[in-house]
């Protein structure tokens, strides 16, 4: 019978993320072509007349032109105003003129479902209770 090495699991330094990074890009890159640079971040925040932030959409476009939307978020005083319309827009407006070509992002069944619906995502698959008794859902739309 073969020796199996010892194995450990540790918390990963910021050299090994790095390298497990590089790793898997160079995997991926080598079966699909990059069409753009690995992230090309994209942060708005929307602020009131006064200078408070009321609002923020935080995302990025990474290698295959594909926009990830992480938060879009507004207060909640502000909401129902048409801001988060507004937010939202805005970053698909600047992924498509970056090279975008599908927007992507997940929400909860007690967040904003409704919203991205109305603004033309589709769901594409969800995860039923998570976290328990709610469902999380994951949309795309096409931006060209």
């Amino acid at each position: 019978m073969e020796h199996q090495p010892e194995i450990s699991i540790n918390t990963a330094t910021k050299a090994e993320i790095k390298t497990i990074i590089e790793r898997l890009n160079t995997f991926n890159l080598a079966h699909h072509p990059a069409k753009a640079a690995m992230w090309t971040p994209l942060e708005f925040v929307m602020r009131d007349d006064n200078g408070q932030a009321i609002g923020g959409v935080l995302g990025g476009i990474g290698y295959w032109n594909g926009l990830e939307i992480k938060i879009l978020w507004v207060t909640e005083s502000q909401r129902n105003q048409g801001y988060g319309t507004q937010l939202l827009e805005h970053m698909e407006e600047e992924a498509k003129r970056k090279g975008a070509e599908i927007s992507m992002l997940d929400t909860f069944d007690f967040q904003a479902e409704g919203f991205y619906l109305k603004h033309g995502y589709q769901a594409i698959g969800e995860i039923m209770d998570f976290p328990k008794g709610h469902r999380r859902t994951y949309f795309s739309k096409k931006l060209l």
